[in-house]
């Protein structure tokens, strides 16, 4: 099909006000759904040395002309990834909403190791820390499991102002638990890949990335990488690594949040090893709950605090289906000297020469970077929705980090910020007014934005 790209001037604003959200919300889930086609695809990839089994969720119109296209006049390809701790069944509202109510297909992949082979529910049993010392582990390929002879259980406090007591699991080497620990990026890189291919076929869809949490340094890196990503739809998506990891030294989020004078401080750099996997808890929904409690009623939210932990205890229990484990650190917060090792130690299992573990070497410290020079896909344009008490991605903290720093990319990329009247970072938590958070017309700004042009370049 030959069809001359739409132009068009369109712009986004800088800011949605609540009311406005609440009208997009209701004119969205007043839509009517189109009937859909739900497709599990399983497919196995080699990286590395190792088998891999990947696993995506793909939503689409039953009716196939009903799949709705760009300004490009290709299809509309979206691709979802869940924060560090989900699966797909994370992304699955998005991914329906974006296939229901517009017609555009939609494919929500699970990081590697997070999808639970071993049930066709995709839920995970029981709790992510056992009575008996054990811990949940990833499952990599299907009838692999870790066992715990392949770790040690470590609690740590270094991060006790963020986190509270950290759980992890940290792999033994010589062991499959080390070995994958070691090789997961490079599989993830390349099962991405993969499912872009076998799902959006270049010259047919054109791909528009979005990436939860976590997610987003993943498909960030991997914008470059596949030819026919047309742009970034990164709704509370975090940015390159390199981005982030100045991003987390900066403190002035956390002050604005709290109401006060912001004091910009350095934070000691993350040096998290790469053999060492997060096992999360209800923690990690406490260290949200607080910001966004603060946010939205002031500090009296403090008065009531056992009624906020009854609300956290009972989020664990619904959500402890989910994998809830995580090992993303060293690409989302660059840190360095563990894309080395975990480098090096992949190349020394496969006896790699040492002109080609320099080489691997370099690919790993390139994640969380955005690829330039001669040969190189520019950054495809970029347009950021913030939500109103976001805890990690605050108006402060793009206009002073992340917006500069994405003008020092050679070529820089269009990048635009819009903050939106409500919602948090899980923004698709329902409050007053909006039963689906902000999620429905966030997915109805970004159709709007394909179709309008804003990603031409």
């Amino acid at each position: 099909m030959n069809i001359q790209p739409k132009k068009s001037d369109w712009q986004p604003p800088e800011q949605i006000s609540r009311e406005e959200t609440i009208a997009r919300s209701d004119a969205v889930l007043a839509m009517p759904d189109l009937p859909l086609k739900q497709t599990e695809d399983i497919f196995r990839i080699h990286a590395l040395g190792l088998d891999w089994d990947m696993g995506v969720m793909v939503y689409e119109p039953e009716d196939p002309s009903q799949t709705a296209r760009g300004a490009d006049g290709n299809k509309i390809g979206i691709f979802l990834l869940h924060g560090g701790s989900g699966d797909y069944k994370s992304m699955e509202p998005m991914a329906r909403l974006f296939a229901g109510k517009f017609g555009c297909k939609a494919v929500a992949m699970t990081f590697p190791g997070r999808l639970y082979l071993d049930d066709p529910s995709r839920d995970w049993p029981g709790d992510t820390i056992n009575p008996d010392g054990t811990v949940r582990t990833p499952i990599w390929l299907d009838g692999e499991h870790i066992t715990r002879d392949q770790y040690e259980v470590v609690r740590d406090t270094s991060m006790r102002m963020r986190y509270g007591t950290r759980t992890v699991a940290r792999a033994k080497p010589g062991t499959i638990f080390y070995d994958r620990m070691a090789a997961w990026p490079v599989a993830f890189e390349l099962g991405m890949k993969d499912a872009m291919q076998r799902h959006f076929p270049p010259g047919e869809c054109s791909i528009y990335l979005t990436g939860h949490s976590t997610g987003g340094p993943m498909v960030f890196m991997i914008s470059q990488r596949v030819p026919n990503v047309a742009g970034m739809i990164a709704v509370e998506n975090s940015p390159f690594g390199f981005i982030q990891e100045e991003q987390h030294n900066w403190s002035g989020a956390l002050g604005k949040v709290a109401g006060h004078a912001r004091v910009t401080t350095k934070k000691a750099p993350r040096t998290d090893p790469f053999n060492e996997l997060y096992i999360r808890t209800w923690r990690d929904r406490a260290r949200y709950a607080g910001p966004e409690a603060l946010g939205q009623e002031g500090p009296q939210a403090l008065m009531r605090l056992p009624w906020l932990m009854e609300d956290i205890l009972d989020w664990w229990d619904r959500t402890k289906a989910r994998p809830q484990f995580k090992a993303e650190y060293i690409i989302a917060h660059n840190i360095r000297a563990s894309l080395e090792a975990a480098a090096r130690a992949a190349a020394a299992r496969m006896k790699l020469s040492d002109e080609r573990t320099e080489a691997l070497v370099q690919h790993y410290l390139g994640f969380p970077y955005p690829q330039t020079g001669p040969g190189a896909k520019p950054v495809p344009p970029v347009l950021f929705c913030i939500s109103k008490d976001s805890r990690d991605h605050s108006p402060d903290v793009y206009r002073e980090v992340v917006l500069p720093m994405f003008a020092t990319i050679n070529p820089a990329p269009k990048v635009r910020v819009v903050q939106w009247g409500a919602g948090v970072h899980t923004y698709q938590k329902a409050e007053d007014g909006l039963p689906l958070g902000i999620a429905p017309p966030v997915i109805d700004f970004y159709v709007r934005a394909i179709q309008e042009g804003y990603f031409l370049t």
